[in-house]
């Protein structure tokens, strides 16, 4: 393992680095608070477009995950939204797969070094955030032309409907399902966790369309899972000397405040378009990660191509993830102020009625 660690490289900070990571913390912070991901499909890509090794930036994303996650967890809980008996018992086998993540990249890092582990990331990027971003979209866009009510899918109501010991009922989530059904997401969950740093993109849908829990009640437990996760994930990866502490705190400053304020814009929203901000935001990484994916295939010497090319791919892989992060910043404050402006014109209507003026 000291091998592992001796090959890994912590970036030089400057300004500008500096400048980004704490946006990039504070923007991940706000899709965190608002869609109930740790953050992590933002702040992992940012991270390495800044030239953070994948394997650095997933550990040290994971050490400000639980911290960050605990703050809006309670913030969430406040409002009603967390489920914590759901969350703790998806933690319970998220953390088995949280282990099984960090060995499968380790034993990558082993056989390819750092540009495997990064193609690694990056693959395991585009892949679920298409797959599970372009579901997630689209399933919003039929709950909003629905009425924007969420409703339990065919698959949630099959798996309550099979009695299977023991059967467990979680209450805020107003749902009876039988354990057993609970543990292959749970245990994928931790498993993406450890791997990418991403355990919502499996959590949050894993909620909503294999147990039937509702959008809000599932993206405030999934911090719950969040915090679980990171918690001891970090104390495994920081045994490998894997955490770069200093990107640990620059993000974690930014998410802290950006977590808070998306928390609160779960509370004046449709539920649908948290799903409808998560399904855009995924799409348009998956296009960011996937410009990156040349640059590890060339250095692991599987395909050739030119520096100007690979330049080219890089710049723009960093422009459209900075794309991302405006566009879900864009949207999580655009619908809250919509939210805010149409409760303030229903009171002043209120009022005018009140007092005769209309």
């Amino acid at each position: 393992m000291h091998d592992i660690a001796s090959n890994l490289q912590f970036i030089d900070l400057n300004v500008w680095n500096i400048s980004f990571l704490f946006v990039v913390g504070f923007i991940g912070g706000l899709v965190s608070g608002f869609i109930g991901s740790g953050g992590a499909f933002v702040l992992t890509p940012g991270m390495m477009s800044l030239g953070v090794p994948g394997t650095i930036a997933v550990a040290s994303n994971m050490c400000h995950k639980f911290p960050k996650a605990m703050v809006g967890a309670y913030k969430r809980w406040k409002y009603g939204q967390v489920d914590i008996k759901l969350g703790l018992v998806l933690a319970a086998s998220a953390g088995a797969g949280v282990q099984v993540g960090i060995k499968i990249q380790e034993w990558i890092l082993e056989k390819w070094g750092q540009s495997g582990s990064n193609l690694y990331v990056s693959l395991s990027f585009v892949v679920i955030l298409v797959v599970v971003g372009g579901y997630v979209f689209y399933d919003a866009m039929k709950t909003s032309n629905e009425g924007g009510e969420d409703k339990a899918g065919a698959l949630a109501k099959w798996l309550q409907s099979i009695n299977l010991p023991p059967m467990m009922h979680f209450k805020t989530a107003n749902i009876r399902i039988s354990l057993w059904f609970t543990i292959p997401i749970g245990f994928a969950t931790g498993l993406m966790a450890a791997t990418i740093a991403v355990g919502g993109f499996i959590g949050v849908p894993g909620m909503i369309y294999g147990l039937g829990a509702g959008g809000l009640v599932s993206s405030a437990t999934e911090l719950v899972i969040a915090f679980v996760m990171g918690f001891f994930g970090t104390v495994k990866w920081a045994m490998h000397g894997q955490v770069d502490i200093r990107l640990t705190l620059i993000i974690l400053a930014g998410s802290l405040i950006g977590v808070q304020l998306g928390a609160i814009g779960t509370t004046c929203v449709k539920e649908s378009m948290i799903k409808i901000v998560m399904g855009t935001i995924m799409i348009i990484v998956a296009v960011s990660r996937a410009l990156a994916i040349p640059q590890y295939l060339t250095e692991l010497k599987l395909i050739s191509m030119g520096e100007s090319t690979l330049s080219f791919l890089s710049s723009a892989s960093f422009i459209i993830m900075c794309i991302a992060l405006a566009v879900g910043s864009f949207i999580i404050l655009g619908a809250m102020y919509k939210a805010k402006r149409a409760e303030a014109l229903a009171k002043k209507g209120e009022f005018a009625v009140e007092y005769g003026k209309i």
